[in-house]
């Protein structure tokens, strides 16, 4: 018979184990540091108590365009991007799925109290092009918040995946195009791009006021 108390203690030491903190550090123009802000990890848990390249890559970003921000973060996870503008001064609001409440409850394509609420100027996410059938609502909750927040923008950071053809063809179903589209690692420091892995891409998108024969279709590749 198995000691009830001993697997207790295997599953803490276990929770240890898979536990750890990352320190993610900010420099200005002369290279010193600025500050620094430290995440918990945990491997065990749900994918979005990690801390991902593309969240790496919208900080940064964050950080060295830190004139631009105030605004929410959509599918916060460990919400790097939004605490570094709320570093900066910034007016934050950190959301994620409203099945988990740590922080505001938002769940995509879902008009729960709390999305009438939110007004950016800018919205933030990272890594969010993960899940193709989730694209729709995604579009659908972004786009509402644009239109809510006029001459705000979408900037995301992604990872280039075979869903590229979906995002474009959701963009102009919702009316939204992208105005900017760099590659991440182009804008990242050395010392953080040598530590990371993957063909990602920061694009900021926005409301197509456009009409439809006058449009020409932004590329997402």
């Amino acid at each position: 018979m198995r000691d009830v108390g001993s697997d207790k203690d295997e599953d803490e030491m276990t929770d240890k184990h898979m536990t750890t903190v990352s320190q993610h550090y900010f420099v200005d123009e002369s290279d010193k540091p600025s500050f620094s802000i430290a995440i918990i990890e945990n491997m065990k848990e749900e994918y979005g108590l990690f801390v991902w390249p593309c969240s790496v890559i919208l900080a940064e970003y964050v950080w060295q365009q830190r004139y631009r921000f105030s605004g929410a973060n959509l599918g916060a996870g460990t919400s790097l991007p939004g605490l570094v503008a709320a570093k900066v001064g910034s007016n934050v609001t950190l959301t994620d799925d409203s099945n988990r409440i740590e922080v505001m409850g938002l769940t995509w394509g879902f008009w729960d109290a709390s999305i009438f609420d939110l007004n950016p100027n800018i919205i933030l996410g990272a890594d969010v092009f993960y899940d193709a059938s989730a694209f729709d609502d995604l579009f659908a909750t972004i786009t509402y918040l644009l239109q809510s927040s006029p001459g705000s923008v979408f900037i995301t950071t992604y990872h280039n995946r075979s869903g590229h053809h979906l995002i474009e063809f959701l963009m102009v179903k919702w009316g939204l195009k992208c105005v900017k589209l760099v590659d991440g690692f182009s804008f990242l420091p050395h010392y953080k791009a040598r530590e990371l892995n993957g063909n990602i891409q920061l694009a900021e998108i926005v409301l197509n006021h456009e009409s439809p024969e006058e449009t020409s279709t932004s590329t997402v590749r």
